[in-house]
């Protein structure tokens, strides 16, 4: 079928003007804007409850621990406590989805979103979505990211991902390898190493730092920024700006916790071993490695560029902006590239809500395909 030809309208679901994907940060505020604006919408989330990602950290990581919850439009953000992340933040963003009236809809989970004349067809099993524009909200958590190392399936001990970090008493006695050079890994290892021996390392030698600098924020922002925009796969906004050691993890320094280690070579069935032939004997490997973009169920749009990334419309005098997708402007992607963080989440959520709202003020249909 023409990509141009006007699609009727399907009998028994009545058209959209948006699909959102995703109820997180950014999925929220774009919902939130896509009310304000008057744009007849639902979010689709695959979780049985509010909350996002939150909900799924690790039970011991409290307010205090994050680097922050940005403020949802509208509403202040919980600030920081001993209290923990994964059930302060679902209670928050619970109640702002009631304050707010957002039309939310779950548990859904969206395997493919399709393109038929001027609609897109967002598809879950036992039921269909038509609507005008797609905001895809849908962030990394469900992407855990684990790097190849040779001999990496023969390790006889356990391999765990950072986002199924099971608690420190799982760990309790056993050395453990933690890899990865983030937050998450430094969060990790100022609980591990207080109770069992540890071992970190990372591709690159730590950046350190007293305080959070805006100028570094903003400069690595942009960078994420020009990779997307050139349609390269984004790279991570979050720790590219150095890491800080907070109180709780001054025993884990103590106990030489960060002392790190350059990378492996390989991967064996008791450790890993290095390029000089040095060998380390560990029980555990904790991939604090990070994610990737949660964008697979947008493949039939054929949305990426030759360089294997999802390429946005810059937005001038606003790097965390560009949401719309170069090769289809009718879908927006928020928490994607430049716009992965909760601060940058809620701002592309308005500029998000801002475009639909201009594509559906377009007078042609064939305004609405690439």
């Amino acid at each position: 079928m023409d990509a141009r030809q006007r699609t009727p309208q399907p009998p028994d679901e009545p058209v959209l003007d948006s699909v959102v994907i995703g109820a997180g940060q950014a999925g929220l505020a774009a919902s939130y804007f896509l009310r304000q604006r008057g744009i007849d919408h639902v979010v689709l989330d695959a979780n049985p409850q509010a909350g996002g990602a939150w909900q799924h950290r690790w039970a011991s990581l409290s307010m205090a621990d994050v680097h922050g919850v940005a403020d949802l439009p509208g509403s202040t953000a919980p600030t920081g406590s001993q209290r923990a992340a994964n059930v302060v933040v679902p209670d928050y963003f619970e109640d702002y989805e009631r304050w707010h009236h957002l039309p939310v809809v779950r548990p859904v989970r969206v395997e493919r979103v399709d393109s038929e004349g001027d609609l897109l067809v967002v598809r879950s099993p036992g039921r269909t979505w038509h609507t005008r524009t797609l905001v895809n909200a849908t962030g990394t958590w469900t992407r855990p990211f684990v790097p190849y190392y040779p001999g990496i399936a023969s390790f006889a001990g356990e391999q765990v991902h950072a986002a199924h970090y099971p608690g420190v008493e799982h760990f309790r006695g056993r050395r453990v390898l933690v890899v990865g050079g983030g937050a998450s890994a430094v969060q990790l290892l100022g609980e591990l190493a207080p109770v069992t021996g540890t071992l970190w390392v990372t591709r690159r030698p730590p950046v350190w730092r007293d305080g959070f600098d805006a100028e570094a924020g903003l400069a690595a922002v942009t960078a994420v920024e020009e990779r997307v925009r050139r349609g390269l796969p984004p790279a991570s906004v979050v720790s590219v700006t150095g890491l800080a050691l907070r109180p709780q993890e001054q025993e884990a320094a103590r106990l030489g916790a960060y002392d790190r280690q350059p990378m492996f070579e390989r991967i064996e069935a008791e450790g890993v071993r290095w390029a000089d032939g040095r060998f380390e004997p560990v029980d555990a490997i904790l991939w604090a490695t990070g994610f990737r973009p949660a964008v697979d169920h947008l493949a039939p749009l054929d949305l990426r560029s030759p360089a294997g990334g999802i390429a946005l419309v810059p937005v001038a005098g606003n790097v965390q902006g560009a949401t719309t997708a170069v090769r289809d402007p009718r879908v927006q992607l928020v928490g994607y590239g430049p716009s992965a963080s909760t601060v940058g989440a809620s701002r592309a959520g308005r500029q998000a809500a801002l475009a639909v709202s201009r594509l559906l003020a377009s007078a042609q249909p064939s305004d609405l395909t690439a």
